[in-house]
């Protein structure tokens, strides 16, 4: 097995405030949660950012862009779409930079994700409706009317902003590749506006690393030509193609269901003892569901976020059963065989 750097490697000098400490995230390899000693998995542990996902990066890359281009100032109204995460990321950089901040939310937004945007400062506008089916559609459409009538508001926009995709290719591959030396074969990369998949992407082709980049999409979603369809959980896939996404392609693109989202984060909590996010848990089933072709290979999956905001839903048996039809026992037995073949077959 390849050699990784030591934990000293990874010392971190003494952030001057908080944002400071976004980036440098772990590194870890999980040797239990494949079944398959021929296969390296380490993972980005993006939930030990401050804000406890990979949404701080961005988060901080947009608002500080816009203040170092006058764009926005002190008082300015930040007026963002968010499912959660890019929510908290921007409430905690609007509350260090003394902006106002208001977040359009819809009903899958966990409690807890509102509750700590509320803590930092942040307004809550619940979209309850949505668009022709679309919560995304209607979140932007809230968005549009809010900036047209709060004097010095600014839209960051995600969806389209360059600076989200650039604050990965600045920090969360860099940190993968220079702490690897540029020796992994395949990068796993949950997609949702598409930045962080990007930024890696385009940050291996730049330096000529031949590493396949594997998008993870959810079933559901409209990206990269998908059928829309009900999602349950949130930060994975679109139901409306964000600008940032057209007309981009990766090496392959994999689709996976909410509630195979919901058995990889199980058993990364009963193999592993790490709590992940829904889009994490979907990641790693794509690796677990590919692992006939990645054999002799050392692999990279990003962990946009933490378990811990979905202990009402993810980790709660009843919600697995009433909301995704799926029994308690039943789930169990998921946890501890997996799936035999994607529910739906990856996209090359």
């Amino acid at each position: 097995m390849k050699t990784l750097p030591s934990v000293a490697d990874f010392a971190c000098p003494v952030a001057d405030g908080v944002l400071q400490s976004i980036g440098r995230t772990p590194l870890i390899r999980l040797s239990r949660f494949l079944d398959d000693d021929s296969i390296e998995l380490l993972v980005k542990l993006e939930s030990a950012n401050p804000g406890g996902s990979a949404k701080d990066r961005p988060a901080k890359q947009m608002l500080e862009a816009a203040l170092k281009r006058g764009d926005i100032h002190g008082g300015s109204t930040i007026i963002e779409s968010s499912s959660g995460n890019m929510g908290i990321g921007l409430a905690q950089v609007c509350r260090y930079h003394g902006l106002k901040f208001v977040c359009v939310v819809d009903p899958r937004a966990q409690p807890q994700n509102l509750a700590i945007i509320a803590a930092l400062g942040g307004q809550i506008e619940l979209v309850d409706e949505p668009i022709q089916g679309d919560f995304l559609a209607a979140r932007i459409n809230r968005v549009r009317q809010l900036l047209a009538c709060t004097p010095e508001s600014y839209w960051p926009n995600q969806y389209a902003n360059l600076d989200n995709p650039r604050a990965h290719f600045q920090g969360t591959i860099r940190e993968i590749d220079d702490a690897l030396d540029g020796d992994f074969d395949v990068l796993f990369v949950a997609t949702s506006s598409t930045g962080t998949a990007q930024g890696c992407r385009d940050y291996l082709r730049s330096r000529g690393r031949d590493v396949e980049v594997v998008a993870v999409d959810s079933v559901g979603s409209v990206l990269f030509g998908g059928v829309a369809g009900p999602r349950m959980i949130p930060g994975l896939g679109a139901g409306k193609e964000p600008d940032l996404a057209a007309g981009q392609s990766f090496d392959s693109v994999a689709r996976v269901t909410d509630l195979e989202c919901v058995v990889g984060c199980r058993r990364a909590a009963e193999r592993e003892a790490i709590l992940v996010g829904g889009s994490a848990g979907g990641v790693l089933m794509t690796v677990s569901q590919r692992r006939n072709v990645l054999s002799g290979k050392r692999c990279v999956a990003v962990l946009h976020d933490s378990g811990k905001r979905y202990l009402d839903t993810i980790f709660n048996d009843d919600w697995v059963d009433s909301v995704l039809g799926c029994s308690q026992t039943h789930l169990a037995e998921l946890v501890q065989r997996g799936f035999e073949q994607p529910l739906v077959e990856p996209q090359a």
